[in-house]
């Protein structure tokens, strides 16, 4: 079996038949991200028990016990998830040496699934980024060309699994973080409808927007994935009470009847790279020949997404963010002695030597809003208009099942272009933050390659809880990718 190009049924079954043991493919890929990982820094931590992990998944099985679907599956879990034992660290100093004493319930659901687990992910920090480059553990290299970006801010899982430094991964996408990456790195990436998967133990950014998801090789492990994932949760009283569709078993290519819906708004600018262009035109003409209706639908309010998303964003971080004192947890600035030592003082020395400038500068403009007399202005105006954009989106579902778009204006852009430049990397989130604050599934399909050899996705967006139209879709669509499955040469 060539664990590159093997599926997660294809290991599963080939571990729960005893074709090879969980603990040799876990160790292929352990092996593969010790020497590998280096040249692109994806990894924070690789997890020191993973074969034991997968010697006792292995003793499960000789005794006939049912390990899972995912059984032998070995996952990289982005360093946002709590995770029982290894360091979840957010991208950040100030948690660098924070070991969780319980798993999130991501992590809680993939293990009982019969996942191993590789190690911890790298990310921007506390997933405040489009690059990849605000990590206190370094920047993260794209696997496709080193020179660039993976994107962010769930970079180190788009890397990590377009390489298959694992088999799977997980992400958070907060406005973009696992589609955007996904697209950068040619692999499939799903943001699934907001409260369907539980938040817990996942480091909080922006509550109301953070979302967990699968990045993986192709829809049906995406598929796969989300039924493990998803699901209600008595510790998060944000999580649906829905019950999980059998999504894997549910995915067809013929699309007769669906109607996919061109957004206006995101159709007729101009900032468009012309290999985005050409990707998404393919990707229309792909899903009119496997019989979709196309329609033009519009959401006026996307005009003021970004700026909406980030005064919501850092607003809510800021509130979050607030238990990073150094007191309980965390870093904590040293004094030659703490006698006389004023407590806000304290607070600012730690805060300002655990934060990034990414971090600082969310935080400074989350509280400016949030700050007496300007509260009406910015926060919750931003809310009422977030939720006149909402409705805007349910009336566009009235007219169409899917909404196809590209998911950035460029393919992967070069390490360094943009960091020194706060408002050009916000903007690189146009096309993904209004799915976030509306609450809305949505995923990226890898579909075409720039002329320069990188990897560009198609954006497809569904109605909430309506996760099987969009992974119909881009199962169809990925049918006809140029990029399916591909492993970057890069080493």
């Amino acid at each position: 079996m060539d664990l590159l190009k093997a599926s997660f049924k294809d290991i599963a079954g080939a571990v729960q038949g005893k074709k090879v043991s969980a603990r040799e493919v876990t160790k292929f890929f352990f092996d593969r991200a010790e020497k590998l990982d280096p040249k692109l820094n994806s990894y924070i931590q690789l997890n020191d028990k993973a074969l034991d992990e997968a010697s006792s998944l292995d003793a499960r099985i000789v005794k006939g016990e049912n390990v899972g679907p995912l059984a032998g599956v070995p996952f990289g879990i982005k360093d946002m998830f709590c995770t029982k034992g290894l360091k979840t660290t957010a991208g950040s100093k100030i948690l660098a040496n924070f070991v969780p004493p319980y798993d999130s319930t991501v992590v809680e659901r993939l293990k009982k699934s019969g996942v191993t687990i590789i190690g911890k992910l790298n990310q921007d920090e506390f997933a405040m980024g489009s690059s990849n480059e605000t990590s206190a553990f370094g920047a993260v290299k794209n696997p496709w060309n080193t020179d660039c970006v993976p994107g962010g801010s769930s970079g180190g899982s788009a890397a990590a699994q377009a390489s298959r430094l694992c088999a799977g991964t997980v992400g958070t996408d907060t406005g973009g973080s696992i589609r955007q990456p996904a697209s950068f790195c040619g692999i499939v990436g799903v943001k699934p409808t907001y409260g369907r998967i539980s938040r817990y133990g996942i480091v909080a950014y922006a509550s109301s927007l953070d979302q967990a998801g699968p990045m993986v090789s192709t829809v049906e492990d995406a598929a796969l994935s989300l039924e493990v994932m998803c699901g209600h949760d008595e510790r998060d009283a944000t999580t649906s009470q829905r019950q999980v569709p059998r999504f894997s078993q549910n995915l067809k290519e013929d699309l007769k009847g669906l109607k996919i819906g061109l957004m206006k708004e995101y159709m007729t600018g101009s900032g468009l790279h012309a290999d985005v262009q050409k990707t998404v035109q393919a990707a229309i003409d792909t899903v009119k020949a496997r019989g979709a209706e196309i329609v033009e639908v519009s959401v006026p309010l996307t005009e003021y997404a970004v700026p909406m998303y980030y005064l919501i964003a850092a607003s809510e971080c800021s509130s979050n963010l607030a238990r990073y004192d150094g007191v309980k947890y965390g870093h904590r600035a040293q004094f030659e002695s703490l006698g006389g030592v004023d407590l806000e003082d304290f607070y600012k020395k730690t805060r300002g030597e655990g934060f990034g400038k990414e971090v600082k500068r969310r935080i400074m403009l989350g509280t400016y809003c949030l700050s007496s007399g300007y509260y009406d202005a910015y926060y919750n105006k931003a809310c009422q208009v977030r939720r006149l954009m909402r409705n805007q989106y349910d009336d566009a579902f009235k007219k169409c099942d899917i909404i196809l778009s590209p998911v950035t204006t460029s393919p992967a852009f070069r390490l360094g272009d943009r960091i020194s430049d706060p408002l050009a990397m916000y903007l690189n989130d146009i096309f993904t933050v209004s799915t976030n604050l509306a609450g809305l599934p949505g995923m990226s399909v890898p579909f075409g390659m720039s002329a320069d050899g990188l990897p560009i996705g198609v954006q497809l967006t569904a109605h909430h809880f309506e996760e099987q139209k969009m992974l119909n879709a881009g199962f169809a669509l990925e049918q006809s990718s140029s990029v399916k499955a591909k492993v970057p040469h890069v080493y």
